[in-house]
């Protein structure tokens, strides 16, 4: 079987055009469509067909695609598990991270691994915490760095890395901070009279906060929700609202807000699969990279 047709078809699929497809592989049109022949080839079935400028998947394509996913994946834990007694390190690491652990906290260790290890093909996930838990899951991402999730995957083994310590914050210039100037502490029902800008609720992080209110009996006035924590520090500082933000992301453009008996956590961590054998570069990252605490 061909290996790089399958992975080329699975992009295809997943792009839902060739052209995307090439852009994510690094390849030229034309090379994606030789793979995609080869596989119709070999099957005896079309897997595509023209539909104007783009391509419609065939019901065989829908019913290979699965079957596929299955064979890189097996062909993936192949290779890490004869790299494993060969005591190698290389090839692809597949890893995922969130846009605020990946901005904030790997540039330093992966910037190491990397020079340590020129051998290894890193490539990196920029994508939601939730998403990349799914993807470790699916067998997709070898190691994930996201928001731990309030409630563990017993399929799952997750290691704590950073303590990321939340607090709501609003512009200097927000009802919210200059009402804190003649108030010692605010209240959660202080600030559900003004709008607030939080992640989708889907997140975990807008779970934690979310919960706070939920168990004060209160519910928020959301304007508007955004995932990625960097787009909300911004909206926040121009005063569209206030909002729970990790406290390494505060700055003179933002005021904390003290709420009174409220203090919102999270840990950020580390996800893998244990019934899937890690490659030797996933398991020097993993335990040689991060001052990891203790299994959650």
């Amino acid at each position: 079987m061909n290996t790089a047709a399958l992975q080329a078809f699975v992009t295809v699929m997943q792009m839902g055009s060739v052209s995307r497809a090439a852009d994510k592989l690094f390849l030229t049109q034309p090379a994606i469509s030789k793979r995609l022949r080869i596989l119709e080839e070999e099957f005896g079935v079309a897997l595509f067909t023209p539909i104007g400028r783009g391509i419609q998947p065939t019901q065989a394509a829908q019913d290979l695609l699965p079957r596929a996913k299955r064979w890189l994946l097996d062909y993936e834990e192949i290779k890490h598990a004869l790299s494993h007694a060969q005591n190698q390190v290389g090839g692809l690491l597949r890893i995922g991270t969130s846009h605020h652990i990946g901005l904030h906290h790997l540039p330093n260790p992966l910037k190491a691994f990397v020079q340590a290890h020129p051998e290894v093909e890193l490539d990196v996930h920029f994508v939601d915490s939730e998403q990349a838990h799914q993807a470790v899951l699916a067998g997709e991402l070898e190691l994930a760095f996201l928001t731990l999730p309030p409630i563990a995957d017993e399929r799952l083994e997750y290691l704590e890395v950073w303590a990321d310590p939340l607090v709501f914050v609003a512009a200097p210039f927000h009802p919210l901070a200059q009402q804190s100037l003649t108030q010692t502490r605010l209240t959660l029902a202080d600030l559900t009279q003004h709008a607030a800008i939080l992640p989708a609720a889907t997140t975990y992080t807008s779970q934690i906060t979310l919960d706070a209110f939920h168990q004060a009996g209160l519910s928020l006035k959301t304007s508007m929700s955004t995932n990625p924590l960097d787009s909300i520090r911004m909206l926040v500082s121009i005063g569209l609202g206030w909002s729970v933000l990790p406290r390494t992301l505060v700055d003179d453009d933002l005021t904390v807000l003290s709420i009174d008996q409220v203090q919102l956590n999270r840990t950020l961590g580390m996800v893998w699969h244990p019934k899937r054998t890690l490659s030797k570069a996933a398991s020097i990252l993993k335990h040689e990279y991060f001052n990891a605490s203790h299994n959650v």
